[in-house]
């Protein structure tokens, strides 16, 4: 497994966030009150103002980012990362403060958001690492933390050929003040296959 890290002032936001301070090696975010990522779905509202780095993502390599979930404390604090076509497809796939307990987070977009939900309390406080891996017309999606190996928590549907790009997101639909510290951007090797872990390299 081959990795090429991302530096952080690659790529364009799709909103600027509150904050941005390079630390040690790692990029700190700050999101603005109310952001989020949302299409009708449920709510009826869209919600298009989350705040997203993204860089060009070629069908022959796998995204990494990596970000440590130690300022999440209220409800829908979330970060991940974001895989996008346009404004209405994209999948944004992180980890999500859920009645005080961090899950594992997918949305689906085409239009219409979906959601899915896993809960992981076990990870409160380490760092969390999601990957996305195109295969065929869909990408799989993992998602381990420092202290466990990866569990796929996603197969979407993603066909887009051209125009595709990803990377770090944050977003605070419900306060101000979240910071969110990502220590890790990487483009690697794509899956083998959908039932073979990939390496759990840094």
């Amino acid at each position: 497994m081959s990795y090429t890290n991302i530096p952080w002032d690659t790529g364009e936001w799709t909103t600027a966030p509150v904050s941005l301070e390079h630390e040690d090696g790692c990029l700190r975010v700050g999101a603005k009150h109310g952001s989020d990522y949302w299409e009708k779905t449920l709510y009826e509202f869209e919600h298009r103002d989350g705040h997203a780095l993204l860089a060009p993502w070629e069908d022959n390599s796998a995204m990494e980012v990596t970000f440590k979930l130690s300022s999440f404390t209220e409800l829908y604090d979330q970060a991940g990362l974001m895989l996008w076509h346009g404004p209405q497809q994209w999948i944004k796939a992180g980890v999500e403060l859920n009645d005080g307990v961090p899950h594992v987070a997918v949305v689906v977009t085409d239009g219409y958001s979906d959601w899915s939900l896993a809960p992981a309390p076990q990870w409160v406080g380490q760092d969390v690492t999601i990957r996305a891996s195109r295969q065929k017309d869909a990408v799989i999606i993992r998602a381990r933390s420092q202290s466990e190996g990866w569990r796929t928590i996603r197969v979407a549907r993603f066909p887009y050929a051209t125009d595709k790009q990803a990377g770090p997101f944050v977003c605070s639909p419900t306060r101000a003040g979240l910071e969110v510290v990502f220590t890790r951007w990487v483009l690697a090797s794509p899956d083998e296959d959908l039932h073979t872990d990939p390496p759990t390299g840094e």
